[in-house]
């Protein structure tokens, strides 16, 4: 089955013109062909189609990752968020007072993939630890690339933060017979991304698959 993807802008990576009105074609787990959306409709008029509002973009990179999920808790919303709130928590005074195990690591790692997938994550450096993290990130979807240098500003959930421009925070680019793994945000450019942030994530697709989607 062929999917076409397309936005009001596509923006293929560095090195590449972006595209106005594009559109990426995937089959598999493959992009088939990338253009302009009237000219792949027209040449694959049975692909099924998938029109999202925005930018689309190779997807996004976060460094740390190990930090983000196997040091920091995502409370279970809702059962947790009275007694601990909402918020990321983090700290070895905290963490020891939950007591956790490597079951509630696993479980908060799946909460914390997810929350990755929806700023248009697909993959993140670290080294895990804790076989059910792993287990989780694996099973998300999300590339696991080795430990990267630290980069200006701590790990963080949105991978455009401390970034001077969003291409910065793309992994890999978006051509004929690369992996179909890309993002589209809710914003007209690069720099309106860069301003409003990894939020504004629309949809995720890795490996030619709708992991995320708000509409």
């Amino acid at each position: 089955m062929r999917t076409l993807h397309s936005a009001e802008l596509l923006l293929p990576g560095p090195g590449s013109a972006p595209v106005p009105d594009g559109a990426v074609l995937v089959e598999g787990d493959r992009i088939a062909a990338l253009g302009p959306f009237t000219e792949l409709a027209e040449s694959h008029p049975h692909a099924r189609a998938r029109r999202w509002p925005g930018l689309l973009t190779p997807g996004l990179l976060v460094r740390g990752a190990d930090e983000l999920l196997e040091r920091t808790y995502y409370p279970d919303d809702p059962y947790e968020v009275t007694e601990l709130g909402a918020d990321p928590i983090s700290g070895e005074a905290a963490l020891e007072e939950l007591k956790m195990t490597e079951a509630r690591w696993g479980n908060s790692a799946r909460r914390g993939t997810q929350k990755l997938l929806a700023r248009g994550v697909v993959a993140v450096t670290g080294r895990f630890t804790v076989p059910a993290v792993r287990t989780a990130v694996v099973r998300s979807g999300l590339t696991i690339l080795p430990p990267a240098a630290s980069g200006p500003t701590p790990p963080s959930l949105d991978p455009l933060a401390g970034r001077e421009t969003a291409g910065q925070a793309f992994y890999g680019v978006l051509e004929p017979g690369a992996p179909a793994r890309f993002a589209v945000f809710a914003v007209a450019d690069e720099t309106a991304l860069l301003e409003r942030g990894a939020t504004t994530c629309v949809a995720t697709v890795i490996s030619g698959r709708l992991l995320h989607r708000r509409r």
